[in-house]
């Protein structure tokens, strides 16, 4: 059997219990380690919590060694942890498909994501739309598909969680040019990089998907005792310290029910001025009125 065990957000605590019962039965466990990380919690609280060895997997592995991971597993309990739920990356999907294509019977074990306890925002879930990663930008890499799906996202009004790109195992490119494999440092995306790299694509696009005014929410560490949410504007968060990772951001959409600004102005240095963002943002980005209907023909013989 594989098992596919979401573990929640922060601590290694925050496993369900069936998620663990069947973690402590398992002959391996594999971390997933590269899409996200536990914030207080690391590989040794973890294999002391579980009572077992917990085997690091990162991308390489997982997309193309996942042999190594569905070894024996038409007999043996493997499991494969995963921070978060357990269908929150694609490659969990494709992992999946390979273990039926084996005949390995799977069982998921579900927990909370960012996609849900980004609720505690205050934004009610079901008025968000497609979700978005940015990604570092580099000198000659600076992409902007994100930005046509935000577009469609403030069209019809829905807001848009904005997920922060993580490197925790990256390669570095001058070391394999010669020859050598080194990785560089983890790097977390900040609140402040995020928010410069929209406002610089939407300067190169000029489709007015957003402005720098654009009301937001940072939202850091998501899930941990230390959570905190900061209300301000675009160009007001590419300014914002909002200290240890992980981040994310929800740019709002244009329409925002009473209930959920009451609850962001506590997030707010200056309520007022949020409340007017608000405002000013659901007008800029009110959509056109309807065509005005057909006026009744009159044919000359009802002249």
């Amino acid at each position: 059997m594989l098992y596919m065990i979401g573990l929640g957000l922060a601590h290694e605590t925050d496993i369900t219990v069936r998620g663990l019962e069947a973690a402590k039965k398992c002959k391996r466990v594999y971390l997933e380690h590269y899409t996200s990380v536990l914030m207080s919690a690391n590989k040794e609280s973890l294999e002391k919590f579980y009572g077992r060895e917990v085997i690091l997997a990162d991308r390489e592995m997982v997309e193309s060694e996942s042999d190594k991971i569905l070894e024996n597993a038409q007999e043996d309990d493997v499991a494969f942890l995963v921070v978060g739920d357990v269908f929150g990356a694609t490659t969990h999907t494709d992992l999946v498909i390979r273990a039926r294509e084996q005949n390995i019977p799977v069982e998921s074990i579900h927990n909370a994501s960012v996609m849900n306890a980004v609720g505690a925002c205050g934004l009610q879930l079901y008025n968000f739309g497609q979700a978005v990663s940015i990604v570092f930008f580099t000198e000659d890499w600076r992409p902007d598909s994100f930005y046509n799906k935000i577009m469609e996202n403030r069209r019809i009004g829905l807001h848009t969680l904005l997920l922060l790109d993580i490197k925790v195992k990256e390669p570095n490119i001058k070391a394999m040019m010669q020859g050598r494999i080194e990785y560089d440092p983890p790097r977390y995306m900040s609140v402040a990089t995020c928010c410069q790299q929209l406002l610089e694509i939407e300067e190169k696009r000029k489709e007015e998907a957003y402005t720098p005014q654009t009301p937001c929410i940072a939202v850091s560490r998501l899930g941990s005792p230390n959570q905190s949410f900061k209300a301000g504007t675009l160009e007001e968060l590419a300014n914002y310290d909002a200290g240890e990772p992980l981040h994310s951001v929800v740019m709002l959409g244009r329409q925002v029910h009473d209930i959920e600004l009451d609850y962001l102005l506590a997030f707010a240095n200056d309520p007022d001025a949020y409340r007017k963002a608000v405002a000013a943002d659901q007008e800029y980005f009110k959509p056109p009125p309807p065509p005005p209907a057909p006026q009744d023909i009159i044919s000359s013989d009802e002249e």
